[in-house]
């Protein structure tokens, strides 16, 4: 391991690109204590203290605690990350933007514009709902806006979406010039990043007795095999031969060689998380913004903000069954099994014992029906491991969930990357020989 950390500092274009990358992180990291004007921090943090397994403690965790300091980056990455999933969706059902798609180059040039101008779109809906938000909160003394009018509300609107455009910017920079996916990494970095205070307060609290101290390693011990199997499912593929035959071009012999197609058990990854969560966080924000968290007790909006809370039955059982719509929903338009049989047809390719065409087609179909359940259940799983963490071990952060399903992507692809540059130089990569499998029949 020390050996292969060392060689990655040996070859100057890798090292010259993690350093940019950990440098533009550390830019992010700084403006995340840049308040936006008209704030009382104070007022803020007893605000947020109260909220712990909250909406607002949910959506925390995605902008790296920004929205508990009401930074220029409240709103973190998030209205991009939203804008994209629709655009890629769209991409799938509309004509306009399935052409676009297929355009190549010029056509993904004009879908991120497209993506860029509906990410202002929603930090500008975003933005006005925070500063909403913001005025309707009450802190331990007083609110959390002592001079709530228009000016604020324009400075806090601009000041939000402002950010959000930055960090747009800083991660296309960490894509272009940089190691790993630049949004992706801006997510890890803002969920990680609340990690070391949340051990720490675990420790100071819990081992001064000896029943805290087994709870808290208990605790720790499910954390492990939480990540380790959220690493062995996001790696698990279910692979599907595929046989080409030879062909004589002139002189040359193409095909005749066996290949797989990889079906992934986790095919759309956290988007059904994040889409479930977006739908059932809805209503309740709302409702929580708009009236500061004081409905009256016994009222409709009252019982709409508390059954759309995590924790409560009717959320739990929407949101698992959301998650599980949505594996299926992303993974059906993301993954075509009638081009797919079509494809080999051109190319001269066909599954052993399938007849080519529509029988390829429905066997395919009928592997990713039956591989796209355990996966989807799995992840419904993981995503209530927060509030088993809570409930059960009484953990005092959030751990879990996305922002588990997030780090661990996240994480594995940006090693691939450093590893693939390593291989090309012919050094050792980090899984050269503990490399991970998974594998699902």
């Amino acid at each position: 391991m020390f050996k292969t950390l060392a060689n990655v500092f040996r070859i100057p274009d890798l090292r010259k690109k993690i350093l940019i990358t950990l440098l533009i992180l550390t830019l992010y990291r700084l403006g995340s204590f840049i308040p936006i004007p008209g704030v009382s921090g104070t007022e803020l943090k007893s605000f947020f203290a109260r909220q712990t397994g909250s909406i607002f403690d949910l959506l925390n965790l995605f902008v790296g605690g920004n929205f508990e300091r009401a930074s220029i980056f409240a709103l973190g990455i998030m209205p991009y990350i939203t804008a994209s999933i629709v655009i890629q969706l769209l991409g799938s059902i509309v004509p306009y933007f399935e052409k676009l798609r297929k355009e190549g180059a010029d056509g993904q040039k004009k879908l991120n514009q497209i993506t860029r101008y509906c990410t202002v779109a929603l930090a500008a809906f975003n933005a006005i709902t925070v500063t909403v938000g913001l005025v309707n909160m009450q802190g331990a003394t007083g609110p959390v806006v002592p001079q709530p009018n228009f000016l604020f509300h324009l400075t806090g609107v601009i000041t939000l979406v402002t950010g959000t455009m930055i960090v747009m910017w800083l991660g296309e920079q960490i894509t272009e010039y940089g190691i790993g996916n630049g949004i992706s990494l801006i997510i890890f970095a803002g969920i990680i990043a609340r990690y070391p205070e949340g051990f720490i307060n675990l420790f100071r609290t819990r081992f001064n007795s000896v029943s805290g101290v087994i709870t808290s390693l208990l605790a720790i011990a499910v954390m492990i095999l939480a990540t380790a199997a959220i690493i062995f499912v996001t790696e698990a593929v279910r692979k599907i031969p595929v046989q080409y035959a030879k062909r004589i071009v002139g002189r040359k012999v193409y095909g005749g060689q066996s290949t797989y197609i990889p079906l992934r058990v986790n095919t759309a990854g956290v988007i059904p998380i994040i889409f479930a969560q977006s739908i059932l966080m809805f209503p309740a924000t709302l409702i929580t913004l708009f009236q500061g968290g004081e409905a009256e007790v016994g009222s409709f909006w009252y019982n709409m903000r508390i059954w759309f809370s995590p924790g409560h039955w009717v959320y739990t059982i929407l949101y698992v069954g959301l998650i599980i719509f949505f594996a299926y929903f992303y993974t059906a338009i993301v993954l075509n099994p009638t081009e797919m049989a079509e494809n080999m047809i051109k190319y001269g390719g066909h599954i052993p014992g399938k007849k080519p065409g529509k029988k390829t087609a429905e066997y395919i179909s009928s592997v990713l029906t039956r591989i796209t359940l355990p996966g989807a259940v799995f992840f419904a799983l993981i995503a209530l491991l927060p509030e088993i963490m809570t409930n059960v071990f009484k953990l005092p952060f959030y751990f879990g969930g996305t922002g588990l399903i997030i780090v661990v992507g996240v994480a594995l692809d940006t090693l691939k990357q450093i590893e693939s540059h390593l291989i090309m130089r012919h050094y050792d990569g980090f899984m050269k020989r503990g490399k991970l499998r998974g594998r699902a029949s």
